[in-house]
């Protein structure tokens, strides 16, 4: 009977210690969760760039975002400026930021990016993917 009593309370305890320890690992992850929740948006972005004076797009190979207009957006399009050779020309960049949406009634992309970080910038502007041409008759 002691023998049936004393498994029974090992069975108990190392059953008991299992879900303590499972516990302990769940609240870890949460807690890594909040810790990293603020910057989990904040993704590096490759694309070609380019400012206007009422606007900016970042367009990758398969997003268009328009570019909220921080000091980091403007110091991009000044490191932008001495390698574009047209006003319309884009240039490759490499950027941290922050995709949303945009604000309900706010006119422009559906997406917008807060550039945070500056990686790389291009030392010659991106080939146009349409060409137009002049024909001389």
């Amino acid at each position: 009977m002691k023998r049936i009593f004393l498994v029974l309370a090992l069975s108990l305890i190392v059953v008991s210690c299992k879900n303590n320890e499972e516990k302990q690992s769940e609240s870890t992850d949460e807690a890594t969760q909040i810790v990293t929740g603020e910057d989990i948006n904040i993704k590096n972005y490759k694309g070609e760039f380019l400012y206007l004076t009422d606007g900016a797009v970042l367009k990758g190979s398969s997003f268009i975002y328009g570019v909220i207009l921080n000091e980091k957006a403007k110091e991009l399009a000044e490191r932008v400026k001495p390698v574009k050779v047209d006003s319309f020309d884009m240039v490759p960049v490499f950027v941290k930021g922050s995709v949303s949406k945009k604000a309900e009634g706010a006119e422009g992309w559906e997406e917008i990016i807060t550039i945070v970080e500056i990686i790389n910038v291009g030392k010659k502007p991106a080939e146009a993917d349409i060409k137009f041409e002049e024909k001389k008759s």
